[in-house]
């Protein structure tokens, strides 16, 4: 019977997708009936300048008035969003620089400079059990190495004693080993038990006596053997305590069983075990499995709890806009300690500011000279790349003759993304000549520690000498103001206020937005010299914005989907970290772009029939509250009623609250057949074994809202804004 749902409940996705992947690609000829024009207005305005409506929006902006609004959201300084930061308060890790993220969430370089004594253990308790946890750990796969390594040499000198091939005898252990398991796991026969019993009374027959005296080695495992068993006691004792008095007993313990209790938390466990705690009493456990993992993980749940939360929602879509726009990937090494200074201290202030601010914030990030390598690029004549000594008195150590010159070390990776990506686009008129003299301008542009969370610097050792010539202007000598030079330029070029006008045509309007919208973009950007509000507020009053084409004319990136869907519930988010993990189901890691281009904002990169099928499956498991940590009322979704209505007049109404301004005769006709099907069937729903809702006979059976507000959510509608 469960197999047989099974492929109904397949059967019924996949002819919904069959509709929806045509329908999200092709033009929008159907058009939904949308209600009034200051309600399609303010719908409009609510899809491109938020993570979408939630309930009750689209009437809030209405009563406001749409112009006032998209105003007040240009500016967000005037909004008071209280209630996000209280519910970023356990985050802690959001408020610490990047040294301080450091000193509390050592990666690996930290941790050996620990172990092999060029650092002392830190004398902070907490501090100390997560090096402490992270030796042990590394000492035990030691072991395990060895211990395998020796039994390795042990069996190959037995066999070869014994005059039996050494492949052979592995061979027939196995075997033998094999048999035994495969008779030990049918326990319905006494005459296999007792086989089983010969055959392991044979073997230890067979197997050498030990010694009477066990060796050093021998007494030195039987040791750790029982302090494991007696940290795996206490362990079992600790949800039992206090939760300070529980905490204070773990770094009271010894690494072995500190190691015990970080191994039960791995994987999500432990829920109980950190119940109770302070958030810095449950970030120093967590560290202790993965330090870095805490910083990353905070960082991406508090982004999605931004998207959903925040009142200063514009604010957060350029925060996003420009953070893919300057992408930094958080797998580049010491970038993940990095990123949260990167988006908090660089990207977020200067999101509605000059363009010129942002982008010399982010070419003096440690984040962006990290990603693209620039902090360790060196100019083919500097000081330190011809061996002369920082003290100009003191002897040069130059090569010998017969060495010949040293490697330049000059890295071109930011010279050629800054033109590329940041600023004048791939068609933007520079030639490779360019490249190589505007990394020669940025040689010197470096980190001061970077492990240690240090920030910009500029080397002169490290610094080209000379003029160089970029774009067809001479750029003097003059250190650092070399690079504010060229990024001025850069800055304030026709081609680059044209396309990040495109960029930013593109995310508020169409995949391909009318070429004279952007031409006026860029005017506007360069008479109010790169200033993105002013050039925001223009696209925001042009008439093509507002245009028929441009309504739905996107779809969805999955961080602008899962937030949205969450919006739209009304859902309450206790833990954001599921919706983190569903996001890297859709093929969009929070912070996991790895080339410098970042995510793409068009239709073609996130529609095809897979993508789509994960989206439906995260749509029922929200709306049916299987998604851990994030609670959904579906009750609350067609409002209270004396009356139960049928499958039909739910559908009806979840599609006015969800899709606001519902949705096409096309879409509504491909649920009603699914609900008709289901019903037919007595099939169950494709998410977690609910019953897809039919129209009940009699009322006897009410309607299943959470699965048909799921289908809706996954509707070609709401996939788009």
């Amino acid at each position: 019977m469960r197999v047989g749902r099974a492929k109904i409940g397949t059967f019924l996705l996949c002819f919904g997708l069959a509709c929806t992947v045509p329908q999200l690609l092709a033009d929008k000829k159907d058009q939904a009936n949308t209600g009034p024009d200051d309600q399609r207005r303010a719908l409009h305005a609510l899809n491109r300048l938020t993570f979408g409506p939630r309930p009750g929006d689209v009437q809030q902006v209405m009563a406001i008035g749409v112009e006032r609004w998209i105003d007040l959201q240009l500016h967000p300084e005037k909004i008071n969003d209280g209630a996000l930061d209280a519910r970023l308060e356990p985050l802690r890790t959001l408020r610490m620089s990047t040294r301080e993220i450091a000193e509390n969430f050592p990666d690996g370089q930290e941790i050996n400079q620990v172990r092999n004594g060029k650092k002392p253990m830190p004398s902070d308790p907490a501090r100390r059990a997560v090096f402490q946890v992270q030796l042990a750990r590394q000492e035990e796969k030691k072991e395990r190495k060895e211990e395998a390594a020796k039994g390795t040499v042990a069996d190959a000198a037995r066999d070869k004693a014994n005059g039996t091939p050494t492949d052979g005898s592995m061979m027939a252990q196995k075997a033998t080993r094999d048999a035994m398991n495969a008779t030990a796991s049918s326990n319905d026969s006494v005459t296999d038990v007792k086989s089983v019993q010969q055959d392991q009374d044979t073997m230890a027959a067979a197997a050498p006596t030990p010694a009477t005296k066990p060796t050093p080695e021998e007494e030195e495992q039987a040791r750790l053997r029982e302090e494991r068993l007696y940290s795996d006691l206490e362990v079992q004792q600790l949800p039992n305590l206090p939760p300070d008095e529980r905490f204070k007993k773990v770094l009271s313990m010894t690494p072995e069983a500190q190691l015990a209790v970080a191994d039960s938390l791995r994987g999500g466990k432990g829920k109980e075990f950190l119940e109770g705690l302070t958030p810095k009493q449950k970030e120093t456990l967590l560290a202790m499995n993965n330090p870095g993992g805490v910083v990353n993980d905070e960082l991406a749940q508090a982004k999605l709890l931004r998207a959903v939360y925040t009142q200063r929602q514009f604010e957060e879509v350029m925060t996003d806009f420009w953070c893919n726009h300057f992408n930094v990937f958080v797998g580049k090494g010491l970038d993940h300690l990095m990123l949260t200074s990167y988006e908090r201290d660089v990207i977020r202030p200067h999101a509605l500011g000059k363009f010129e601010d942002l982008l010399v914030a982010t070419a003096k990030s440690p984040a962006m000279l990290f990603y693209l390598d620039n902090w360790l690029s060196v100019g083919p004549n500097s000081a330190q790349s011809l061996g002369l000594p920082a003290n100009p008195y003191a002897r040069p150590h130059l090569p010998r003759p017969n060495q010949g010159k040293r490697a330049s070390g000059l890295n071109e990776n930011y010279g050629r993304e800054l033109m590329e990506l940041h600023t004048l686009s791939v068609n933007g008129g520079y030639s490779q000549r360019d490249v190589t003299e505007v990394a020669k301008v940025f040689t010197g542009w470096t980190i001061d520690k970077p492990a240690e969370g240090g920030g910009f610097k500029f080397d002169p050792r490290m610094h080209e000498p000379g003029p160089k010539f970029v774009l067809g202007h001479k750029i003097k000598p003059k250190g650092e103001g070399e690079g504010l030079e060229v990024l001025h330029r850069l800055a304030t070029s026709p081609q680059t206020a044209h396309f990040i006008s495109l960029k930013l045509a593109e995310r508020f309007v169409s995949d391909d937005p009318p070429p004279a919208l952007v031409d006026r973009m860029a005017k506007t950007f360069l008479k109010k010299k790169g200033d993105i509000r002013e050039v925001l507020n223009m696209l925001f009053h042009s008439p093509e914005f507002w245009d028929d084409p441009t309504y739905r004319a996107k779809v969805k990136t999955p961080l602008e989907f899962v937030a949205s869907a969450v919006r739209a519930t009304g859902a309450e988010v206790d833990d954001a970290q599921p919706l983190v993990g569903q996001l890297n189901r859709m093929g969009m890691p929070l912070y996991g772009a790895q080339p410098p281009t970042g995510y793409s904002m068009k239709a073609e990169t996130w529609v095809s029939s897979s993508a789509l099928l994960n989206r439906m499956n995260f749509a029922l498991a929200l709306t049916s509250g299987k998604i851990k940590g994030v609670k959904v009322d579906a009750a609350l979704l067609v409002g209270s009623s004396s009356e139960s209505p049928d499958a039909a007049a739910t559908l009806a109404t979840l599609e006015t609250s969800l899709v606001v301004g519902g949705v096409s005769q096309q879409t509504h006709d491909s649920i009603v057949a699914q609900i008709d099907a289901a019903g037919k069937n007595g099939a169950q729903s494709t998410q977690g074994g609910k019953a897809v809702p039919s129209k009940p006979t009699n009322g006897a059976r009410p309607p299943d809202v959470s699965t048909i507000a799921g289908l809706l959510l996954g509707s070609p509608e709401f996939q788009r804004r």
